[in-house]
Parts: C-alpha cells; sequence; structure tokens
C-alpha cells in the first residue's frame, strides 16, 4: 500500500499523527456531503427507500469489514455510550457479579457499568497495568485472565488501549469469558477501520464502533454489533423505524408489538440520517477497498524505524507483540522536557495527543515516513540535558 494523502484535504504544512482524536474525512465524502445537504432542499426527492436502502447498505459493509455474514445483528447509534446503554440495559447483573475493565478505560465504557453494578449490589473490578515496563503488556494481559472467574458477569474492554494502543489479547480473553459464562464486550473504537477484527474469530457478544475515528466517517454516527445474547433484549428507546413492517407506510398506526429481526430493535431513531449515513457508508467502502490488514501494515511499515530510535533515546514504547501500529503511546521516562516538547511540537505544526503520561501517536493512510522524521526531530530537541 502507498500513501493515501491525496485522497484528503489536509494543510500542507500540518503534519497530523492524531486519527485517534478524529479522522479527517476524504474528498470524495465532502463532495457527497455537499449532494446530500443540497437534497435537504428537495424533501420531495426522498422516497420511502431512502428511509431504508442506505442504511441496510451501511449495515452489509460494515459487515463486510468485521466478517459477519449476518447485517442483521448490526445497529446504527449516535455514540458509543449509546451502543454500551443497550447493552446495560440487557446485562440482568444480580447480586455479588463482577463486571471486569481495564486501567483508564475509556469513560463512556465504565459509566454505565457503575450504575447498574450499583443498583445490582454488584461490582466494578478494574485490572491495572504492571508497575514495571518490563513485559507490560505481558503481564496485563496474563493478569486480565487471571480476574476472571466464575464470579465474572462481563468482560467490558478495547482491542487496543485508548491512551496508548497496548493490544489485548481478544481470543484469550474471548476463550477464558466462556469458560465461566461471560459475556465479551468490546468497544472497538479505537482499532476497527485500522486493525483487522473479525467476528468469526473473537465471536463477542457485542461490539461497539464510534464512527469519526478510525471508520473515518463523520462524528454522531457509529456502528454496533449485537450477538444472539441480545437477540430478544429490550432497547433504551422504542421508535418506529426498528419494528416489523415499517416500511409499509400506510399501515404505521397498526401498532406492530414485534421488533425487525435480530439487532434491528437496537438501531437509533432517525437512524436513516440523511446527511451522515451516506458520508459513513462511503467511509466504510474505502475502508474495505484499502483492506484493513493493508492499513494496518502501512502503518508499521512507515513507523517501524522512528519507534526503534525513540526507543534508543531511552523512551519506552509498547513491545510489539502487545501494541497496535496505529496507534501508541511513547512514555517518557524523565528523558523529555514536555513543556519544550509541546512548543517544539506546535511550531512544527505536527498534531499528537497527551493523554496521561504518554503522547500518543495515531497515524494512518495519509501519512508516511518523513511525517514520523518529523515528529522524531522534535522529540530529539526536546531531550533533556544531561
Amino acid at each position: 500500500m502507498r500513501c493515501q494523502k491525496e485522497k484528503f484535504n489536509l494543510d500542507s504544512d500540518i503534519t497530523y499523527l492524531n486519527c485517534s482524536y478524529m479522522s479527517p474525512q476524504m474528498k470524495q465524502m465532502e463532495a457527497i456531503g455537499i449532494e446530500v445537504m443540497k437534497r435537504q432542499g428537495k424533501p420531495y426527492t426522498y422516497s420511502i427507500n431512502d428511509f431504508f436502502e442506505p442504511v441496510a447498505q451501511l449495515k452489509q459493509a460494515f459487515a463486510d469489514l468485521i466478517e459477519t455474514e449476518t447485517p442483521d445483528r448490526i445497529a446504527i447509534i449516535p455514540s458509543v455510550s449509546y451502543g454500551l446503554a443497550n447493552v446495560a440495559n440487557n446485562l440482568h447483573l444480580k447480586e455479588g457479579e463482577q463486571i471486569l475493565v481495564v486501567d483508564e478505560q475509556f469513560p463512556s465504557n465504565i459509566y454505565p457499568w457503575h450504575r447498574v453494578a450499583a443498583e445490582a449490589k454488584a461490582t466494578v473490578d478494574m485490572v491495572h497495568p504492571p508497575a514495571t515496563q518490563n513485559n507490560r503488556g505481558k503481564i496485563w494481559n496474563e493478569n486480565i485472565l487471571a480476574a476472571i472467574t466464575d464470579r465474572t458477569k462481563m468482560v467490558a474492554i478495547s482491542h487496543v488501549h485508548w491512551k496508548d494502543g497496548t493490544l489485548f489479547d481478544l481470543k484469550a480473553i474471548r476463550k477464558k469469558t466462556i469458560e465461566h459464562g461471560a459475556l465479551l464486550v468490546i468497544d472497538g473504537t479505537q482499532s476497527v477501520g485500522a486493525l483487522p477484527f473479525s467476528i468469526k474469530e473473537i465471536y463477542p457478544d457485542a461490539l461497539i464502533c464510534g464512527g469519526y475515528k478510525w471508520l473515518m466517517g463523520p462524528y454522531s454516527l457509529g456502528v454496533a454489533y449485537y450477538g444472539p445474547y441480545f437477540d430478544n433484549g429490550t432497547p433504551i428507546e422504542e421508535n418506529w423505524l426498528n419494528r416489523l413492517n415499517s416500511e409499509d407506510f400506510t399501515g404505521l398506526v397498526d401498532y406492530q408489538p414485534l421488533y425487525r429481526p435480530l439487532a434491528n430493535r437496537y438501531s437509533v431513531g432517525e437512524q436513516s440520517n440523511f446527511i451522515l449515513t451516506p458520508l459513513l457508508l462511503a467511509a466504510i467502502r474505502q475502508l474495505n477497498t484499502w483492506g484493513v490488514d493493508q492499513i494496518q501494515a502501512y502503518c508499521h511499515q512507515i513507523t517501524v524505524s522512528a519507534i526503534a530510535e525513540m526507543r534508543d533515546m531511552g523512551l519506552f514504547i509498547e513491545a510489539d507483540t502487545y501494541r497496535s501500529a496505529h496507534l501508541f503511546g511513547v512514555t517518557f521516562n524523565d528523558q523529555i522536557d514536555p513543556v519544550l516538547l509541546k512548543n517544539t511540537l506546535e511550531e512544527a505544526k505536527i498534531l499528537v495527543s497527551f493523554r496521561g503520561n504518554a503522547m500518543r501517536i495515531g497515524p494512518n493512510v495519509y501519512n508516511n515516513e518523513e511525517d514520523l522524521t518529523k515528529l522524531l526531530d522534535c522529540l530529539k530537541k526536546s531531550k533533556k540535558k544531561g
């Protein structure tokens, strides 16, 4: 795969290494956005089909991306918190049971579990990383597996940690959850679209993805997969689009007690979203064309040399086996002046994120090795003297 920067409208003087914050939108999406906005001025051009067919296409595209043959297991959501609220609403947690999370998990994947745990007199238990940087990712994964017991109702986790890209072994975690009858719920917002993920390999109970990061879509629209555990669950809202035979506009007041099959019941109201749906659809189709495995390989290719030099400088980056290539953290180990670094990056117009004690780097297909070299130069300029 080669650099795809020409497909984006990034300013030529900006080095954007921050897809983990928000993806820039592709030129094709900007063109689609203009067209769909123009169409809003002519509402009489919308037919019944427009309420359903683009949504069906979006579900199929996402199903292809995550390797499931059942698009009806895909729901359209406005946010990760919405998708996880559907999980919380159907968890049926009992007193004394446990929800397992990891340290410094993103808040949207924490708050709902504290609420349901408090209501059920259950616990939310956090697995912390080891204090050592030696074999950190390996030990952290081992500690997660050790924490899963018969008391565990659900493991709620991401594929990679949102702060530093630590890679969690979902296959091993899934195996352990099955052994103990626990659910596996994954927040894929910081991985799906850049790191290969297969429902056929992991078969999670739920996979929730915001659309505006590695899926390269617009803000306020996402997608979620719900497995068999949720087939007969109760959604957090009741909207007409999710009911059986909702395509028949003439029969909408023949109130229907049944939902459309599988995960359709969990889609947000006004899921047809005539502005955002075509944008996310175009983005995911492009990802499918590129191939997520190729995206991950490309990110590795353009970062491998710079990462080696950063390690030579005494900076900590998780071992390659336990990190992703598209999102990784750099811990300074008192080698770098963080204030000087931020000023140097600002002067060079290099955009990354700082999360906790780590600098988070999120390259994508619009970046190249030169971008990483510029970042490396800023780190070298910011190294503490003596």
